[in-house]
C-alpha cells in the first residue's frame, strides 16, 4: 500500500520544463550600446530567438519556465525577453529586458474570413468534371 502511495503522490509531483535562448547574464553586461555590431552581438551572445519581421533592426532573446501538475495545463513561472535594438548601420543602439510581468495575453479573434467562389454540391462537382479529361 504504501509503495502505491508513493507512485501516486511522484506523479502528483509537478514538472518544470525551461525553454527558450536567454543569453548569460555576464556575456550580456560585455555588450555595450554604440559599440557593438550584430556580428559582435552573435558571437558573444549567440544567434537570437526571433529577428523582428518587418525591419530586422529588433533582436529578441526569449526564455520561459513552465511548471506541469499532472495532466493541468502547464503555468508560467517565468518569463524574460531581452530585446536589442540596431540602427540601419547595424550598430546596438538599445538594449531592454522585461519580464513576465511586464506581458500582455494576446487573444486570437474567432471569426472567419469569408471566401468568395462558388458553392458547389457533390452532384455538381461530379457532373462538371465529365468531359473535362477526354480530348
Amino acid at each position: 500500500m504504501g509503495l502505491v502511495m508513493c507512485v501516486a503522490l511522484m506523479a502528483c509531483a509537478p514538472r518544470l520544463d525551461t525553454r527558450g535562448n536567454l543569453p548569460d547574464p555576464d556575456q550580456l553586461t560585455k555588450i555595450k550600446p554604440g559599440q557593438h555590431t550584430r556580428i559582435q552581438v552573435t558571437e558573444i551572445l549567440g544567434s537570437p530567438s526571433n529577428i523582428s519581421t518587418f525591419d530586422q533592426e529588433t533582436w529578441y532573446y526569449i526564455s520561459q519556465r513552465t511548471e506541469t501538475t499532472a495532466f493541468f495545463e502547464p503555468d508560467v513561472i517565468t518569463r524574460q525577453v531581452v530585446i536589442l535594438r540596431f540602427d540601419k548601420g547595424g550598430t546596438l543602439a538599445d538594449v531592454r529586458t522585461i519580464g513576465l510581468e511586464e506581458g500582455r495575453m494576446v487573444l486570437p479573434v474567432e471569426r472567419e474570413t469569408p471566401t468568395s467562389g462558388n458553392e458547389m454540391t457533390i452532384i455538381e462537382q461530379l457532373l462538371g468534371n465529365l468531359g473535362k479529361f477526354n480530348k
